[in-house]
């Protein structure tokens, strides 16, 4: 692989300008196919196989145009102290806002008017208008939003305390400063580990380039594929992690090898035919564990896995081919001013990464146990983890969800927020006696009458549960209602929805480990040509994941340091985290393992001792690996500022979790678990190692080109 890779970079080098011309050309057929594609909408969330799915799909037959799945809202009002709701100048106000809502978008299905719903609070206090609209949360509208938004805003104005709760203000979070904060830091490091402008802004340059294309792809295709508008986030978030550190290895080895005082050109082929092969096998562990969200079989994650592995691939392509055809343009600018009069002149100096290594050597058992024992401290919360999603509870206080959320907890209970809707397959006899089954539940705060359908066989009954719906008290009531029921009484809503969807990401959790991780080891075997190397690789991630979980459970679900981190309501962790973290996490774990072992087994086969290949790993690796890391702690951190609070505790996990995988993990348990394994880290059954095919990645087939001596005649002679 290495010598084809060569030659593709030397290639690409050569031809650079028609190499550039395709790419950028690419990027604008991309960028028109989005411009001129119908809009995405948001695909339905679907979770095959659940009893709240069910539910959903017996509501669509049963009671047809009932718009089951659409989008709610509710509008809160508090009357003035000393007054009521049921006030008669209060009541009209109320009766305005009803006509209102009713008038104000055509994707209004119903508004039900509280007084007659019985929806006023027992001291007269409170009250809420329900709305119910024909397409999901997601799928409104700006203007049915802005037209509820108005609504509300006028009602307030009118001198009631008014505020909007539900799912149809539910909207993609916007891009926050802490973002641009993080992108502006990464080019900070960037400049800092290269000393060259230049240099730094390949890396963001073509990172851009290929996450441009993919999320213009993703968008020109969201309508023919059922993509949804939210497919393209975590293409965008993984596209530009990865697209930074491929283009940052490759320019980091291009620049090395010119300090060995090669061509330009033959420089830029093995920058790829070396720290490409390194970038194709850790692009494939990315791809493994993207793809893999198939197993949870989970249509949305299914198909933002997929889009976002077909973002790494763009970005490994490009890597390959248009990294060495900038190098072509950007001639010796690529290295700082210091190092352009003395291109081959190599400094023997011992660098931080030299030094640190020699340190882990002489002490590996010391070094060994404070990272093991430090992560195993940090992930004790952990065990203490429960998942769920959070609901608008969690929002920040400056939100009109939360302070609806806030005003129907004081005036009705805090179930109030959460309903459960419990679909009877059965006529009005089967539905009153389930009725009467779910009131003698503990949990169970009011059950309403049941709802037929016009055919008289299925009927709908409003579960008011006595705990807020993040609570695990409310999840223990989804599962009592189903166990004290039949199997003709299904639960659904929201509230059993996100209960159905954390079981599944719970169950999914082992099997997807367990293929993600599977696959890794058998590819980093091929890699290494070891056992030990990849299984030390794959539990060091391991320990790295549920110590960031423990983070997460630390700060979100216990609320130490929450002020620090803007968490104004602790509670369950999203349901999707671990799996999420383990499919992030683990691609970019493995980046680092890849580039910073490559070079050891590198420097192995050419004939090192076990320790002098540690040294000569972190002498060339350790630099730009902690730059990498670095630069995606900032990207991740800037998800912190952010109010959602999803986004908000995604944003701290994964930036934690890099941070230990990396730097306790890669640059401290590594090398002491190899320098303790010593000859034993690169050991591989004969039998296995003919088995295995050899993709030389050490770049073997190059070391023998030096032998032979030049033989390429087309290649391009540069004065350096």
């Amino acid at each position: 692989m290495a010598t084809f890779l060569y030659k593709l970079g030397r290639s690409a080098f050569r031809r650079r300008r028609l190499v550039a011309l395709l790419w950028v050309a690419l990027l604008a057929l991309a960028g028109v196919g989005a411009a001129t594609a119908p809009a995405a909408t948001s695909s339905s969330f679907s979770i095959p196989g659940t009893e709240a799915q069910k539910a959903f799909d017996l509501l669509e037959q049963r009671f047809p145009g009932g718009n089951a799945d659409g989008g709610t809202a509710r509008v809160v009002f508090k009357a003035p102290e000393g007054q009521k709701m049921t006030d008669a100048a209060n009541k009209a106000k109320v009766q305005d806002v009803v006509d209102e809502l009713k008038a104000g978008s055509d994707e209004v299905a119903s508004v039900v008017d509280p007084y007659t719903a019985q929806a006023v609070s027992k001291d007269g206090s409170t009250a809420y208008v329900s709305v119910s609209y024909k397409v999901s949360g997601m799928e409104l509208s700006d203007a049915t939003r802005e037209a509820l938004q108005k609504t509300g805003h006028d009602a307030q104005g009118k001198g009631l305390t008014v505020e909007i709760g539900g799912d149809a203000l539910q909207t993609m979070p916007e891009t926050g400063a802490g973002e641009i904060v993080g992108v502006v830091i990464a080019g900070i490091v960037l400049v800092i580990t290269f000393g060259s402008l230049v240099a730094a802004g390949l890396p963001l340059l073509t990172a851009i380039i290929g996450v441009g294309i993919g999320v213009s792809s993703i968008t020109a295709l969201a309508n023919v594929l059922d993509l949804g508008s939210t497919t393209s986030t975590l293409a965008m978030m993984i596209g530009l992690a990865v697209g930074i550190d491929y283009a940052l290895f490759i320019v980091s080895r291009y620049r090395a090898e010119l300090a060995e005082g090669r061509e330009r050109e033959d420089a830029a082929g093995r920058a790829v035919g070396t720290a490409g092969s390194a970038v194709v096998f850790a692009g494939l562990t990315v791809v493994i564990a993207l793809v893999g969200l198939a197993v949870v079989n989970i249509p949305m994650l299914t198909k933002m896995g997929f889009a976002a592995a077909g973002t790494v691939v763009i970005a490994v392509l490009i890597a390959l081919t248009l990294i060495p055809a900038l190098l072509g343009f950007a001639g010796t600018k690529v290295v700082g001013r210091k190092e352009r009069k003395g291109l081959k002149k190599a400094d023997d100096k011992p660098n931080m990464g030299t030094r640190w290594a020699r340190f882990v050597i002489r002490r590996p058992v010391m070094v060994l146990l404070v990272g093991v024992l430090g992560l195993g401290a940090v992930a004790v919360p952990a065990a203490s983890l429960e998942m769920g999603l959070p609901d608008d509870g969690a929002k920040p206080v400056s939100a009109t969800e939360r302070r609806a959320y806030d005003l129907l907890s004081d005036g009705f209970g805090p179930g109030f927020n959460g309903p459960l809707m419990v679909v009877v397959d059965g006529d009005q006899a089967a539905a009153e006696s389930t009725v009467k089954e779910i009131e003698g539940l503990n949990g169970v705060v009011a059950v309403t009458k049941p709802t037929p359908n016009k055919a008289g066989d299925t009927a709908m009954i409003t579960v008011i549960p006595k705990d807020r719906p993040s609570s695990v008290e409310t999840e223990t009531l989804v599962h009592d209602i189903r166990d004290a029921t039949g199997d003709n009484v299904l639960v659904t809503g929201a509230t059993a929805m996100n209960v159905d969807f954390s079981q599944k990401m719970n169950d999914a959790l082992v099997p997807y480990l367990a293929l993600v991780v599977g696959l890794a080891f058998l590819l980093l075997m091929v890699v290494f040509r070891s056992i030990l190397v990849p299984l030390k690789a794959a539990l060091g991630f391991l320990l790295s994941v549920v110590a960031a979980l423990g983070a997460v459970v630390a700060v979100f679900q216990w609320g130490w340091l929450g002020s620090l981190f803007g968490v104004e309501q602790t509670g369950p962790i999203m349901s999707m985290m671990p799996i999420f973290m383990v499919g992030v996490v683990f691609g970019l774990a493995m980046d680092y393992e890849v580039f910073l072992v490559t070079r050891m087994r590198e420097a192995y086969v050419h004939g090192e001792r076990p320790g002098e290949t540690i040294v000569t790993g972190f002498r060339h690796s350790a630099r730009v690996v902690t730059a990498a890391a670095v630069i995606m702690i900032a990207v991740f951190s800037g998800f912190i500022g952010m109010t959602d609070q999803m986004i908000k505790m995604i944003g701290f996990g994964l930036a934690v979790a890099v941070l230990f995988d990396a730097f306790v993990v890669r640059m401290a348990i590594v090398p002491a678990v190899l320098a303790l394994l010593g000859h034993k880290a690169w050991w591989l059954p004969k039998w296995l190692d003919r088995a295995l095919p050899n993709v030389d990645v050490e770049g073997e087939g190059l070391a023998a080109k030096d032998a032979e001596g030049p033989q390429d005649p087309e290649r391009e002679l540069v004065r350096v």
